[in-house]
């Protein structure tokens, strides 16, 4: 076969798993165009329609389901190959696909990026981030960032620093309306902002201290799954705030926020970056592995 067909079949391949020509683009670093086109022309030469296609979805058809069977695993046996040579290669190189929760994000890769560049000068980092819970498989990453609760079977973890603790901001405004809650049961006299996850859902603040834990459902004027807006509404005085520590700390440190409950945070779980158990570990990866390692 040649080296058209085989780039057509996997650019086949890459739409039907992702269901989007967009995102099989972005995975096989081309345009949306160009993986259309080689579709169109994967399916002019075999003379069979293998996708349909609307301007918002699209779906395989019999003839493609069938084909797909069929070359989706053989493609994952050339790329479990082609990770299979790292092992040969001292130095990391290429690409390493890597999501994360976005309201964690800086805090996480930020602080190793500029050193596991600099050591390994041939690899490049594609870091995207949203909280929505992503499959990285079916998304094209090479390995993701989650807590461990969250992980999902198939995936081999390693447990990653910083240990992150969330934290309870007010500004100096706010409290000279009301006192400073000193144990969790005081916040039901205060103004408290909710913390919703990306698909809507509100989750509770929760406390832990001497083996006993909390929660606090905020029924505020303000909800948000961004904690930069709910850091900004603590800012302006509208009400607490329940965020990340580390983005809170620089206005904790000039004054513009206090910190209450501080003894009532602890650590969250552990951070974990995951990967997909049958995948070689590329020496890209690897470098990233070590260098995350908690």
């Amino acid at each position: 076969m040649r080296t058209t067909d085989l780039s057509e079949l996997a650019a086949f391949d890459a739409v039907a798993r992702h269901r989007s020509f967009r995102r099989a683009g972005e995975e096989r670093g081309v345009t949306a165009s160009a993986v259309s086109h080689a579709v169109s022309n994967l399916e002019a030469r075999v003379g069979i329609r293998l996708l349909n296609r609307t301007t918002r979805s699209v779906s395989l058809t019999d003839a493609g389901a069938m084909l797909l069977a069929r070359v989706s695993p053989a493609f994952g046996d050339i790329g479990l190959a082609m990770d299979g040579l790292n092992q040969f290669r001292d130095t990391p190189f290429g690409k390493v696909r890597i999501n994360a929760p976005s309201s964690i994000a800086p805090f996480v890769l930020g602080p190793f990026l500029g050193a596991v560049i600099k050591a390994n000068p041939r690899l490049e980092l594609e870091i995207v981030t949203t909280d929505r819970l992503v499959d990285i498989v079916e998304e094209g990453f090479d390995a993701g960032i989650r807590l461990g609760e969250s992980l999902r079977d198939g995936m081999t973890a390693v447990k990653i620093n910083p240990r992150l603790r969330f934290a309870v901001v007010g500004a100096p405004a706010y409290f000279t309306r009301r006192p400073i809650p000193r144990i969790p049961a005081d916040l039901q006299g205060h103004v408290c902002l909710q913390n919703l996850y990306p698909s809507g859902v509100r989750y509770p603040w929760e406390f832990t201290k001497d083996g006993r834990t909390v929660e606090f459902q905020p029924t505020g004027p303000v909800s948000s799954d961004d904690h930069d807006l709910l850091l900004r509404a603590a800012l302006d005085g509208v009400g607490l705030a329940y965020v990340w520590e580390d983005r809170a700390e620089a206005h904790v440190r000039d004054g513009r926020l206090i910190r209450c409950l501080d003894s009532w945070c602890a650590p969250e779980d552990w951070l974990y970056l995951y990967y997909p158990t049958r995948k070689y570990i590329s020496a890209g990866l690897r470098a990233v592995i070590e260098a995350m390692r908690a």
